[in-house]
């Protein structure tokens, strides 16, 4: 084995051993306690439908999905090796590479695999033709580094060829075909799902993968 293809699976072994800690530490606090008391059991469980129901599940998002957004099933979670061969141009979700790609501002096209694991972590991936303008772009990567949450980011801009629009907006099962940079839509899908739990590991890093961002 090559020194190249050691580094690599070497990579692999830590994102897999850093995401199966996080997943560990998950399920022991989210460990049942017993609650005194039945009217407070039942309080709670009314409670938790109201937040679901308004959202809460999602990762306590304020406000409706913007106009034109599609919601998919994506129910794959897989980590695999190699190609992917998504049902949809812009994969919003499926199987996908055991590494992370780190959030942030990317110029160049990333991998799939990688981007489709940070959505699974509750990122929103904003994609871009390239041959938008250099102004168009400008404004997209202003608006990126603006909208980070925390230091995980859970925001990632790359351009993509091949869209079926000027900008494209992905979350886990979600996706936004929008008119342009200035689309007062893209920030609504942001504000929406950034950091939220539609990929089933809310809280997991966006950091600490694979790929570096230039801001």
């Amino acid at each position: 084995m090559g020194k190249q293809a050691r580094q690599s699976r070497q990579q692999s072994e830590r994102a897999a051993a850093a995401e199966a800690a996080y997943l560990a530490e998950r399920r022991r606090r989210r460990r049942p306690y017993w609650i005194a008391g039945g009217a407070v059991a039942v309080g709670l469980v009314i409670l938790i439908i109201v937040a679901v129901s308004s959202g809460g599940g999602s990762g306590g998002r304020s406000g409706g999905l913007p106009q034109g957004t599609q919601v998919f099933a994506e129910p794959g979670h897989q980590h695999v090796t190699g190609t992917v061969q998504y049902d949809h141009t812009l994969p919003a979700g499926g199987n996908h590479n055991a590494n992370w790609l780190n959030c942030g501002v990317y110029v160049q096209p990333v991998p799939n695999e990688n981007a489709v694991h940070a959505l699974e972590h509750g990122a929103v991936w904003i994609t871009y033709r390239p041959d938008i303008s250099a102004a168009g772009v400008l404004q997209l990567q202003q608006f990126a580094t603006s909208n980070y949450q925390g230091a995980q980011r859970y925001l990632i801009l790359s351009p993509y060829p091949g869209l079926s629009a000027p900008v494209v907006a992905s979350a886990w099962g979600a996706q936004i075909r929008l008119n342009g940079p200035g689309d007062p839509r893209l920030a609504a899908f942001v504000s929406h799902f950034i950091g939220g739990a539609q990929g089933g590991e809310l809280g997991a890093p966006c950091t600490g993968g694979i790929g570096t961002p230039v801001s």
